[in-house]
């Protein structure tokens, strides 16, 4: 099985100037966890629900109307190729100890995306147990 056959498609992205409670509000309302950080045509990083909590909200001088993507996203991006086999993509999610993983295609543009929910319904139940074992455990 190929990724672009389990990832979600049409996954968008905002810019690192993006105010934090937008992202949080995007995630609300399309019920994810991650939003990509574009700039120049290229991903630069990844905002997760998480990185608001931690790096934002839980901040001491952390300060909602100013606090940007660039303030909390992780640097770095990494991804996998639609063409890529699933069981490659999960070793890479795994061996990133990720739950989510952007999908670019041959001209390296971003078309999707794959998660943990798409590797439990879609892998196999071996392969998806390691890798939920994995991702899990405190790092």
């Amino acid at each position: 099985m190929k990724v672009k056959d389990v990832m979600h498609k049409g996954v968008d992205w905002v810019s690192p100037d993006t105010p934090v409670a937008e992202i949080a509000k995007l995630m609300r309302a399309h019920d994810i966890g991650c939003i990509p950080i574009g700039e120049d045509d290229h991903l630069i990083g990844m905002v997760t629900d998480r990185d608001i909590v931690c790096k934002g909200l839980a901040r001491k001088e952390f300060d909602a109307a100013r606090t940007t993507a660039r303030d909390v996203m992780s640097d770095g991006i990494h991804c996998c190729r639609e063409d890529d086999d699933l069981a490659k993509a999960i070793h890479h999610m795994e061996t990133l100890k990720v739950r989510r993983l952007p999908v670019i295609n041959k001209s390296k543009r971003m078309v999707g995306m794959i998660s943990l929910g798409d590797v439990s319904q879609f892998a196999t139940a071996e392969l998806a147990a390691h890798y939920v074992k994995s991702v899990s455990a405190h790092h």
